[in-house]
């Protein structure tokens, strides 16, 4: 290599950014994931037994998926053969199954696949690996943000370990700032930066676990806090620092207002059909039915935040108010709808205020899901059970002829009697579908109920004065 090639490859990798350049080269450099990667723990023992088979990394952005995988391939001593799913095709894997068992039968080398964004492969795409995965031609490693049981083939699955990344911890991502900015070869450790406690613990925060985010915030606040001195004149364009511009007097005073001019606003992970949808939905509606309107509405901001349509949460509460609530508060549902029809006359950003309202209201409400279970329990009935007939007495009797059927005949109309109410079979089984609670409005309804189950044993009259009346 002459020292043109070599200056080329340092202006290469300093055009890199600060998040690539700083991925860890061996398992001691790497950052996070100590449920699976630690001492001890499942995957450093297959590394270290060098016993590894193919793993699918599952995890959100910036978790250091991609990282991983690198550092695999450096401990293994592996050929390391990235693709992304997006771009990649059936021709581009066909490519590299054929090299990597090459490379196997000739030199006894493996090779390690790496496919980011896995579940961007079809069903088809995907099947291609599974001969050569399954004969340990190559060690594939897929990287998802998506659920890997719903976006990749059991097969495929069946043959791979699942690793499950959570967003870095804040102390994590101040070890990895730490790192960056003492680097003088990689990271920017060429420039004296002098960042404050609490810009390190903003970025740690407002980053939300993920590398990348922070480090490129860090590139951008030092690079910016540069810019001014390198123009001289208005017109003259900045040069783009690289090691040999690096010389530097006056340290760069990295404080919390430039860390919030150098990270973009808070990108929340969110795909309305993927499984953050589902799971932010399942902690809201869990949070109602728990009371706790507390973490009902950070779950409802987040929702917005995120981007999602708020008519979708409307019809959440529509349907959580007769679901969770019922009879227990009968006016759940009306609040409820109230706010369905406030999103829909209002829309963003003010209609936040009425979902709210709904919220609190809902989460507060006594709950009694006895409503739910009635119909639950009919709709079994009717399924699976004989089919009931209607006793005739109920049967309509509105048209020519019905009375020579018999229909309506010794029908008795609850209305005629003094308090509404009349002892008449109205289903040919005796069956008790719906069983209020004692919690709210419902416990009005139960001793209704049980004070109509006595005078129907009591020959239809009033329990209290033992007379009937009108």
């Amino acid at each position: 290599m002459d020292l043109f090639d070599s200056l080329r490859d340092q202006n290469r990798s300093w055009a890199r950014p600060l998040a690539a350049r700083m991925r860890p080269r061996t398992l001691d450099e790497y950052v996070g994931q100590e449920h699976f990667l630690g001492a001890g723990k499942l995957l450093r023992r297959m590394l270290l037994a060098d016993r590894l088979t193919s793993l699918i990394f599952y995890g959100p952005p910036g978790s250091g998926k991609t990282a991983l995988a690198h550092v695999i391939a450096n401990h293994t001593k592996s050929r390391f053969k990235p693709l992304n799913a997006v771009a990649a095709g059936i021709k581009d894997v066909r490519d590299i199954l054929s090299e990597a068992r090459q490379h196997l039968e000739d030199l006894g080398e493996r090779t390690i696949l790496f496919l980011d964004e896995i579940h961007r492969f079809n069903r088809a795409q995907q099947d291609v690996l599974l001969p050569d995965v399954e004969e340990g031609i190559i060690i594939l490693i897929g990287a998802t943000t998506q659920n890997p049981f719903y976006a990749i083939n059991t097969p495929l699955l069946s043959r791979s370990q699942i690793f499950t990344f959570e967003p870095l911890s804040r102390e994590n991502i101040r070890t990895l700032i730490a790192r960056a900015l003492a680097d003088p070869e990689r990271g920017l450790g060429k420039i004296p930066v002098a960042i404050t406690d609490d810009a390190v613990a903003f970025l740690a925060e407002v980053c939300d676990g993920d590398a990348r985010r922070a480090l490129t915030a860090i590139e951008i606040g030092v690079k910016s806090a540069m810019a001014p001195e390198r123009a001289t004149s208005q017109h003259e364009p900045v040069a783009h620092p690289t090691p040999a511009t690096h010389a530097r007097r006056v340290p760069i005073i990295f404080d919390l207002a430039l860390a919030q001019d150098s990270i973009q606003r808070k990108v929340l992970d969110f795909d309305p059909t993927g499984d953050t949808h589902y799971d932010l939905a399942s902690a809201f509606i869990k949070s109602m039915r728990g009371s706790d309107p507390n973490a009902a509405i950070y779950w409802l901001a987040r929702m917005l935040e995120s981007g999602e349509d708020p008519r979708f949460v409307a019809r959440r509460l529509v349907i959580f108010a007769s679901e969770d609530v019922g009879n227990a508060d009968p006016m759940a549902l009306l609040v409820a709808n109230g706010a369905w029809d406030a999103v829909e006359r209002v829309g963003l950003p003010e209609c936040q205020l009425n979902l709210s309202h709904a919220v609190c209201y809902l989460a507060t409400a006594p709950k009694s899901n006895a409503c739910t279970m009635a119909i639950g329990a009919a709709t079994k009935d009717v399924k699976e059970g004989r089919t009931l007939p209607v006793p005739k007495h109920l049967k309509d009797s509105h048209y020519e002829g019905a009375k020579k059927f018999g229909h309506g005949t010794d029908y008795k109309y609850a209305h005629n009697f003094g308090d509404g109410w009349v002892d008449q079979e109205y289903i040919p089984v005796d069956v008790e579908y719906y069983r209020p609670t004692d919690r709210g409005h419902e416990a009005k309804i139960k001793a209704r109920l049980e004070e109509l189950k006595k005078r129907r044993g009591n020959g239809g009259q009033k329990t209290e004065d033992n007379e009937a009346r009108g």
